[in-house]
């Protein structure tokens, strides 16, 4: 008799461990897949010529001196398994600052910069993961990146054209300097020039640690570190 209740409280227990791993894993595919629902889009530009002037030609010059305007944005991209859903964490901030020097057809300098506790995605626990022991914000408050080598734009194109373009940059994160390549999408408009791109980012190569946390979500060793600057006239 004692046997069968041992039995039967293995079946109990087992069952309702089952049943608490349907529970967790149906209930975050619900909460990503419909309550939350897609990660935002990458950072780029408008299709060309959505947003600039007919008028404008390849002879407008571009030289001279330029400031980071309203509406730029800087942000991480993260591919992570969330209680075994897989999931794209995002965190984004409208806080950057920075310059543009154009001397005739060559980007001279280039400057951005980004207070990173303003990086916020659509979770509070994320981002206080973020600020604490991943970014450690407390201690190394700011991120920057630093044009390197000059940029030759050769012949400029017309507003609303779309041209890519290849930078070598010095990165600052989490305290540490590491110099990044990456290839840049960039566009006159009414407004001023955009710029759009991203680096890959190895979480190691920076000290940074990995944002996986306690065997509930893990992510993967890099991501993306993403923008879309809009320059304005100094």
């Amino acid at each position: 008799m004692a046997g069968l209740r041992r039995g039967r409280l293995r079946w109990w227990l087992l069952g309702g461990l089952v049943v608490l791993a349907v529970v967790v894993v149906g209930g975050t595919w619900l909460y990503i897949h419909v309550i939350e629902g897609p990660a935002p889009a990458p950072l780029g530009l408008k299709s060309a010529g959505s947003s600039s002037p007919a008028s404008a030609s390849a002879a407008d010059s571009v030289a001279g001196k330029w400031r980071v305007g309203s509406g730029s944005v800087v942000g991480y991209r993260v591919n992570e398994v969330l209680a075994g859903q897989n999931n794209v964490a995002v965190g984004r901030t409208s806080d950057v600052a920075g310059s543009l020097s154009i001397s005739g057809s060559t980007v001279r300098t280039a400057s951005l910069s980004v207070p990173m506790d303003t990086i916020k995605s659509d979770q509070s626990g994320r981002d206080a993961q973020f600020n604490g022991r991943i970014m450690e914000t407390s201690t190394y408050p700011t991120g920057t990146l630093t044009l390197t080598t000059p940029i030759a734009l050769g012949a400029l194109p017309a507003a609303g054209v779309i041209r890519t373009y290849h930078a070598s940059a010095g990165l600052t994160l989490h305290g540490h300097t590491r110099k990044v390549t990456f290839a840049l999408a960039a566009e006159r408009t009414a407004a001023g020039i955009e710029v759009s791109g991203s680096i890959p980012i190895v979480f190691a190569d920076w000290d940074i640690g990995n944002p996986s946390f306690a065997g509930f979500v893990t992510t993967q060793n890099h991501g993306l570190l993403e923008f879309l600057i809009k320059f304005s006239r100094s």
